[in-house]
């Protein structure tokens, strides 16, 4: 394991932590980018914390206390921001499929959807073999 300004642990907390802690990592650099003032994800000792999660939640709330008093952490605004630099960063298209149903045919046809992968995966799982019947 490499040692720098960062520390590494090799054990989660909670199962999450991994995702939502790079995850922060991404909306710390974008602070920075847009010149918003946030402590460092890693500095969490220096604001007298010894519980990720606590430390993880105020973060994210801005409710961290800093030596004046004062709220410090992510700002509201963070999450509704795309990255400030794009530089060969291209936008996902929108994924039609993973919309909610909009009207009545739309659900019809998403319940008739689920049904035929319900039957394709049965007929998959049992081995269904057409026999003579039990009177012959």
């Amino acid at each position: 394991m490499v040692q720098n300004q960062y520390s590494y642990s090799a054990s989660n907390t909670f199962p999450e932590e991994v995702f939502l802690h790079e995850f922060l990592h991404t909306l710390e650099r974008n602070s920075s980018e847009y010149g918003y003032e946030v402590p460092v994800l890693h500095d969490y000792q220096k604001y007298s914390y010894t519980d990720d999660k606590r430390w993880y939640i105020d973060y994210m709330n801005r409710k961290v206390k800093d030596k004046n008093g004062n709220y410090i952490g992510l700002p509201e605004k963070i999450y509704s921001l795309k990255p400030a630099k794009t530089s060969g960063f291209t936008y996902s298209n929108k994924l039609n499929k993973l919309d909610e149903p909009k009207n009545i045919v739309e659900i019809i046809e998403c319940i008739v959807q689920k049904t035929k992968k319900i039957f394709e995966k049965s007929n998959k799982d049992y081995n269904i073999v057409q026999t003579k019947g039990v009177s012959e």
